[in-house]
């Protein structure tokens, strides 16, 4: 029997919640280096550290 892995209702909203704050804090725009991409998704999984007014960048 196969076991199936679910994804928490918990994760779900905590990753739409940070995508919400990330395009509003202009992270989603302009996405074309690694560095800027993985500034974009550090901003998604760290949300509250954005909202506390903390600037994430990564540069390559």
């Amino acid at each position: 029997m196969r076991r199936r892995r679910s994804v928490s209702l918990g994760f779900v909203v905590w990753l739409v919640i940070g995508v919400i704050v990330a395009a509003n804090h202009h992270y989603l725009e302009n996405v074309t280096t690694i560095g800027a991409v993985l500034s974009a998704l550090l901003a998604i999984l760290l949300w509250p550290l954005i909202l506390l007014g903390t600037k994430i960048t990564i540069n390559i």
